[in-house]
């Protein structure tokens, strides 16, 4: 049995865009939504119910349709990032990584050895990989979160850490450090993203970001190649669509 390939990691590798889905919260809506051709399911382990307990089921549904699991944890612990791949996730995103020692300590803790410190342990996604400890390392995806100004600050070193896939800019913590709390449209944290992000592909690395169907045709536009997006504003959109159609059948 050989190991799973992750597919959002081969499809940036190629020079693709990933589409990510976020907001799915169980493994029954993974698999409705599986068929709709998207590459990876954004799992919430920091502001979600995401936990060790249900990873496998979680994962298991990514699994069944081709689409990678990414883990987003609560913090950056080595323990707490090895033991969410153990338990099934194909990928990791870190929040707040603001230096560089930061960001290597989470390449240490989701990488094996010669390039980390990840423990010993056959991962689900290892079941029958004879050669797993071989090949783990390139098939595990890893995201840092670029979500302060403080990281904004220190990007140049950050950048330069080896085995990161993805710098995801986050919107709205950014916008909140830079004070400007909700205000994610403010000229200034418009302008500090979009900056963000060009600093990201001039260094030759993979950036990602939060999109919506409004901005993420400018995002493509600036070579954006992540793209996570939410199930929330589809629904509240088709909600809205549904009920107008209704009201307007009865004039």
């Amino acid at each position: 049995m050989e190991i799973r390939p992750n597919r959002v990691k081969q499809k940036l590798a190629d020079g693709d865009l990933a589409y990510v889905i976020s907001g799915l919260t169980n493994a029954d809506d993974i698999d409705i939504f599986g068929p709709n051709g998207f590459d990876g399911v954004w799992l919430e382990g920091e502001h979600g119910a995401v936990d060790a307990s249900r990873l496998g089921d979680l994962t298991r549904a990514c699994d069944l349709w081709g689409m990678t699991s990414i883990t987003r944890v609560n913090r950056n612990d080595q323990g707490l990032i090895y033991r969410t791949l153990d338990c099934g996730s194909m990928g990791i995103c870190v929040p707040h990584v603001n230096t560089k020692a930061e960001a290597q300590n989470v390449v240490d803790g989701t990488k094996f050895a010669p390039i980390g410190h990840r423990g010993m342990y056959t991962s689900r996604q290892g079941y029958g990989v004879d050669d797993y400890f071989d090949v783990a390392n390139s098939q595990t995806l890893v995201i840092v979160l670029i979500e302060d100004i403080v990281a904004v600050n220190n990007l140049d070193e950050i950048l330069t850490v080896d085995h990161i896939d993805v710098f995801f800019v986050a919107p709205s913590d950014l916008a909140t450090s830079m004070g400007h709390i909700g205000n994610l449209t403010h000229p200034d944290v418009q302008s500090t993203i979009d900056s963000a992000l060009a600093r990201i592909q001039a260094a030759g690395r993979v950036a990602g970001t939060l999109t919506t169907d409004a901005t993420v045709k400018k995002y493509v536009q600036a070579g954006v190649r992540f793209l996570m997006t939410g199930v929330g504003g589809w629904i509240t959109a088709g909600a809205a669509a549904f009920k107008e159609s209704a009201e307007g059948a009865k004039s």
